[in-house]
């Protein structure tokens, strides 16, 4: 069996005893950005993937419903970097590795902030971003890297704005496939593999120190405090409402513009 997996680091202790406990050697791993995941099981070349909550609809995917990357508030991880007021964004550069990040933030601007701006695809460099853009949606370990209260300009957490906003979490991510790649044991080889990783988290800190440079401290509270895996009632709600909302955003507006050429 082929598994797509996110080489984010909020994916750790969901792979971490694939990799490292009793699970190790139970499936052929590789390692994507998200929209990379999609793309793998869409073309064939992975069974399951931890694919982008936005794209389950687009390609007609089950999913596994007991783990998967989420929040209950910030998630620290997907933030909103603006030069202006969010109701005053007419251009937003995004990393364009998740669908997801790119449709909630078009949810959160356009029903919050009745903002309707154009998005265009751009390395994750803030500081370029923004000299092309009025704002920028930075997601992953880029996003890791930033320190919102240092910035000094407007910072939305899209994780944050989304539990204010609905009262629900936010399911970003989830293991899905056909529904005939999702039998036998394999769901309960996902639970264990992320049980192990919970149970073996300040390792996990660790090496995030050791191979990504995170702060130990920074990897701790963002593995165990923003980002939450078990999945229950309130989240598959969520997910369902992100899944409806999604739904409504016209094709068109998620497939991305090329960057803005240098001038």
């Amino acid at each position: 069996m082929r598994v797509s997996a996110v080489s984010y680091l909020n994916t750790w202790p969901l792979i971490w005893g694939f990799q490292h406990g009793p699970e190790r050697g139970l499936f052929e791993f590789r390692f994507d950005l998200p929209a990379q995941c999609a793309a793998a099981l869409a073309s064939g070349e992975a069974d399951i993937g931890l694919v982008p909550s936005a794209e389950l609809d687009r390609l007609g995917l089950d999913f596994f419903p007991d783990v998967g990357i989420a929040c209950e508030g910030p998630v620290r991880s997907i933030l909103l970097v603006s030069r202006v007021p969010a109701d005053s964004i007419r251009r937003l550069a995004v990393d364009s590795g998740s669908r997801t990040s790119v449709a909630l933030a078009r949810i959160i601007l356009g029903e919050r902030y009745r903002c309707f701006p154009e998005v265009f695809a751009h390395e994750p460099v803030l500081e370029r971003m923004l000299a092309r853009a009025d704002a920028a949606l930075v997601i992953g370990d880029p996003a890791l890297r930033l320190e919102p209260a240092e910035l000094g300009i407007t910072t939305l957490d899209l994780g944050e704005e989304w539990v204010r906003w609905t009262g629900l979490p936010m399911v970003f991510a989830v293991w899905a496939g056909r529904s005939e790649k999702l039998g036998g044991s394999n769901r309960e080889a996902f639970i264990r593999s992320w049980q192990w990783g919970r149970d073996h988290i300040e390792e996990i800190v660790r090496q995030a120190a050791v191979e990504r440079g995170f702060p130990e401290l920074l990897a701790r509270e963002y593995l165990t405090r923003h980002i939450h895996y078990r999945l229950g009632p309130e989240h598959l709600e969520g997910l369902a409402k992100f899944r409806a909302l999604a739904g409504t955003l016209p094709t068109a507006a998620l497939k991305l513009k090329p960057p803005a050429p240098v001038v």
